[in-house]
């Protein structure tokens, strides 16, 4: 017998967790059919001697419900050995949708994920106004990975309500039981879950609170029975948890009481997102107590977090920066980048900058703090995402006896006017990543958050599979590691499993060949760097990565060396009961 592909002699980490191993890997067809010795000669073979073999990443939280219209290889996701992705989180998407609703739909999307509003109006095709006809417009197109897609209470809402969704007035019940009903023609179609924004930070383009913030549990609860109807998909909510005391919200208890009630009542899954508190660094022991107490009792509950600080990425490019607002600075900003660097660079220039104040401060509610902010890339090149407290730009200024304006406005114009700053908002309270290492051992804690796609101009998170890899196996210094096994088996089998998407995530006999070559001494992502290539001009923040040798989706190879093959076995992916199994593969194998 001949194999269809064999990739020889590497390092085996196998996503279960169990000890690496060297074995072969032997593929036929999409279907992994040996891990072990492997006699039978491949079509084609891939020496992997000195390199890991790991399944492909399961990326759960993502935002490519625009991109997946106009972009085949979803990038920057394809660069970082992702090879299935999760869509329409937090609530917001772009179905279903009436044609007048639109623009509103891009709106909410521009306003919570900072994707230019521009790009997503010359570049999503619109080739649906129901959630199933925008499954079926995805199904007729190839990508570099599989795609798995959500439906987003922001868009349900919309459709439903109209205007007065979007002022989230209370829904009645006749309104809740129809967006229940479309949530439920959702999931028949095929969509992985329900998603809702109940966090009262995420506003619209035009700072509007997103439709469905803070609305009713019965309108919650009737997503619930949609869900519960349709057994499978995952009830996935982003809100104000961990952070009590905002108006209108409800308490962490609550919150998860309300979860916890409906999913052991009516069988239903739930993730939500995870915060430190920067104002109580230990706050999130308590939450995570009362989702523990809810598990025990028979509550499917999974929180996720985002394995390094969540912050904005600060630069004279980006879609945020300190001096904007400066009236000197504001002189300037329409400038060609490489002409308002050379006025910038000029000393009377700088001064006036400086000496000036902004009325242009984003993310309401979130302070914006000097001791908060770093140098992203350091003088060896490296890029620091865990820094510590004396190398914040108010330590800097303090030792240097001038002000914090001065340090931020010399960082930002180092290399030419590239030169970036990391702004953290959450997830670093302590200085330390200490307490996600801790919640690592929490077998329900998933690592997720990468936002792909979305945040164009502020955030590069996107990156964050080789971020798990790179800095929590080899190359943290200010605390405990996490062995390869274990942060190969949280991004691959565990993000896998939470979304029952059970014929991936590990290397095993009859799993979908999704598989990661890496050179892990050399695994690692670029310095952030703006490019302008989203429909209409519109720019983004992007890092490469280093270090796969190969990236392979359904036993074919569709990068090597970063570098893309063309190949596009990727499909949109349709979720049912048990759809997703090793049987029905291993059997077409055979």
């Amino acid at each position: 017998m001949m194999h269809d592909l064999v990739i020889r002699g590497g390092t085996v980490v196998d996503g279960t967790g169990a000890p690496r191993r060297v074995a072969d890997v032997a593929i036929d067809g999409q279907t992994i059919t040996t891990v072990g010795v492997v006699e039978s000669q491949g079509r084609r073979e891939i020496d992997a001697a000195g390199f890991l073999v790991t399944p492909g990443w399961v990326d759960i939280h993502t935002h490519y419900d625009g991109q997946v219209s106009w972009d085949p290889y979803l990038s920057p996701s394809c660069w970082h050995g992702v090879t299935t992705v999760v869509m329409g989180n937090c609530g917001v998407g772009f179905a279903p949708v009436k044609p007048h609703f639109r623009d509103r739909l891009i709106n909410i999307m521009e306003g919570v994920e900072d994707i230019p509003g521009t790009a997503l109006t010359e570049g999503i095709t619109w080739e649906w106004e129901t959630y199933p006809q925008y499954l079926d417009a995805l199904a007729s197109k190839s990508y570099a990975m599989d795609v798995c897609s959500q439906v987003p209470h922001a868009a349900i809402r919309t459709y439903v309500m109209g205007e007065r969704g979007g002022d989230n007035e209370p829904a009645s019940a006749d309104e809740i039981a129809e967006m229940s009903a479309l949530v439920s023609e959702a999931l028949d179609a095929g969509a992985f879950g329900f998603t809702s924004s109940r966090i009262t930070a995420h506003r619209t383009a035009d700072g509007k609170v997103v439709p469905g913030t803070q609305v009713s549990i019965d309108e919650m609860e009737g997503f619930g029975d949609a869900l519960s109807k349709a057994g499978h998909g995952i009830f996935e909510v982003v809100s104000d948890i961990n952070f009590d005391g905002i108006p209108g919200s409800l308490t962490d208890a609550e919150e998860i009481d309300w979860m916890a009630d409906v999913s052991r009542r009516k069988n239903v899954k739930f993730t939500y997102l995870l915060f430190q508190n920067p104002g109580n660094t230990t706050k999130w022991r308590s939450t995570v107590e009362l989702t523990s107490k809810a598990q025990a009792q028979g509550a499917e509950i999974y929180p996720q977090i985002s394995m390094r600080p969540t912050g904005i990425v600060m630069g004279l490019q980006s879609s945020f920066h300190m001096f904007m607002g400066r009236p000197t600075y504001d002189a300037l900003a329409n400038l060609p980048f490489e002409d308002q660097v050379k006025k910038l660079q000029q000393p009377e220039i700088r001064a006036a900058i400086i000496a000036e104040t902004s009325d242009k401060l984003p993310f309401e509610g979130t302070a914006l703090r000097y001791e908060m902010m770093f140098r992203l890339e350091q003088a060896d090149g490296s890029l620091d995402y865990e820094p510590s407290f004396e190398s914040s730009v108010q330590q800097i200024a303090r030792r240097a006896g001038v002000s914090e304006d001065t340090i931020l406005y010399d960082m930002m114009m180092e290399n030419e006017g590239h030169g970036y700053i990391y702004v953290i908002l959450v997830n670093y309270g302590d200085y330390s990543l200490d307490f996600l290492y801790e919640l690592m051992d929490n077998p329900t804690v998933i690592a997720a958050g990468s936002d792909a796609g979305a945040h164009c101009g502020a955030i590069c998170d996107a990156a964050m599979p080789t971020f798990m890899l790179s800095h929590w196996t080899r190359d943290r210094k200010a605390g405990p590691t996490l062995s390869v096994e274990k942060a190969v088996e949280k991004q691959s089998r565990a993000t896998a499993a939470l979304y029952g998407l059970n014929d991936r995530g590990t290397l095993a006999r009859g799993m979908k060949a999704d598989v990661n070559i890496i050179d892990y001494e050399k695994i690692g992502s670029s310095r952030p760097k703006m490019v302008a290539d989203l429909p209409a001009g519109g720019k983004r923040l992007l890092q490469t990565a280093t270090g796969y040798r190969a990236t392979i989706v359904s036993g074919v190879v569709t990068f090597e060396d970063g570098v893309s093959t063309g190949a596009l076995p990727g499909k949109l992916l349709r979720s049912a009961p048990n759809a997703f199994t090793p049987a029905a593969a291993l059997e077409m194998a055979d």
